[in-house]
């Protein structure tokens, strides 16, 4: 055990804080699997809570094994990864399911270890590696319109065109995300305002030619819009279920909570492992509880934000802040759909929701982040062995 602590680099608070989130999250999932448990006819939901448990030790085996990789070899490797991310997305919508008339292909099968993995999460993580290494290329050079389109544009709506007709949300971060990172990048404004408002035809286009169609999408784009629509004029639906269940959850928790286990609405609420566990905290954990989330995804924001300003390079700056701030953005969203601040997006709060590619994704960017943090440490040491060589002699003696 020592000699893996002894191993183990980049910003110590960030592990904590990591650690932290996973730790917190086990009581929560055991208690919100209950309902999950019913659903699939297991009586018993320790077999969550040990699936869960096995879902964060893979994760965290990701994040060390990823954070020991220097992060100048992540350039090379998003240029590797990204024909496999687009045939990844390919096979995944060719595999997905239609559940209730709707495309819902998220999902890509593995037979061989019979479980799925949902591409879009690590389409993102990819994605995200690619525009920060184009954009650290170009830093100093004239920017043109004309020349970014093939190189930075053309995948980024790719990997978006074969997300959106499963995935409005996850579609959105992305391309809100990438959208934040080219401007700290410094892609100059006009150039964004076009590529934006070229997003938001194509958008419209793809809506208006799914209302024409009487198949799957026809079905998934009349939801984003009951949504949209439910959420806007505050009307009691069905629709609305869901969002009803997490207020009462909410409300029933006041201060304090009504302690772990206690949640009486994971017994009604939908996704209350996943989709809904921050309701859940909020039942039993109370305001503290809930606010005490906040700050940890807060007090990490600051520590991403520190690690990418003391980072030696522009590539390792864009790194960092274009895989953390989607972490952070995921779990504020996931947070203000449960307190009714945005419509329903099925996005899961990291570390703490149940669900494996949630997981290990989210792990895989901070271990990113943290061998950033890690190649800093190493310069530092370099330095300070530079400027004491004979204290360093000394205790070498």
């Amino acid at each position: 055990m020592k000699a893996l602590f002894e191993n183990i680099k980049g910003d110590r608070l960030i592990w904590a804080i990591v650690a932290l989130l996973a730790i917190l999250s086990f009581l929560p999932v055991y208690s919100a699997s209950s309902d999950l448990a019913y659903d699939r006819g297991e009586g018993n939901t320790f077999v969550f809570f040990v699936k869960h448990f096995m879902h964060l030790f893979l994760g965290f085996g990701i994040m060390y094994g990823v954070h020991k990789i220097p992060y100048r070899y992540f350039r090379g490797l998003s240029l590797v990864m990204m024909p496999v991310v687009l045939v990844l997305l390919v096979i995944t919508m060719m595999q997905g399911t239609v559940m209730g008339g709707a495309s819902a292909s998220r999902w890509i099968q593995i037979p061989i270890v019979g479980m799925s993995f949902q591409t879009s999460t690590f389409a993102l993580v990819v994605l995200m590696v690619y525009v920060a290494r184009y954009m650290s290329k170009i830093k100093d050079k004239e920017i043109t319109f004309k020349s970014t389109i093939i190189p930075l544009w053309a995948p980024v709506f790719l990997v978006l065109a074969f997300i959106l007709p499963s995935n409005f949300s996850t579609a959105a971060i992305i391309f809100l995300m990438v959208s934040i990172l080219v401007f700290i990048g410094g892609y100059p404004m006009r150039y964004l305002g076009i590529i934006i408002g070229c997003g938001m035809i194509a958008l419209v286009v793809f809506i208006m030619t799914a209302k024409l169609t009487t198949g799957p999408l026809n079905v998934k784009v009349t939801t984003w819009e009951n949504r949209i629509l439910n959420y806007a004029n505050d009307e009691d639906t069905e629709a609305d279920y869901q969002i009803e269940k997490a207020k009462i959850a909410i409300a029933s928790g006041g201060i304090q909570g009504l302690g772990p286990g206690k949640s009486i609405q994971k017994n009604f609420l939908p996704q209350s492992s996943s989709d809904f566990i921050f309701a859940i905290i909020i039942e039993e954990y109370g305001l503290i509880g809930g606010v005490g989330l906040v700050v940890l995804y807060l007090w990490l924001l600051f520590r991403i934000v520190i690690v990418a300003q003391k980072s030696d390079t522009v590539f390792g700056k864009l790194l960092v802040l274009g895989v953390g701030l989607p972490i952070i953005f995921q779990a504020l969203i996931n947070m203000g759909v449960a307190v009714e601040l945005f419509p329903v997006t099925g996005q899961t709060l990291p570390l703490i929701s149940s669900g494996g590619t949630s997981i290990w994704m989210t792990c895989l960017a901070i271990g990113i982040i943290l061998s950033v943090s890690a190649k800093r440490e190493e310069i530092k040491e370099q330095e300070y062995m530079e400027e004491n060589p004979l204290e360093i002699l000394s205790e070498t003696i």
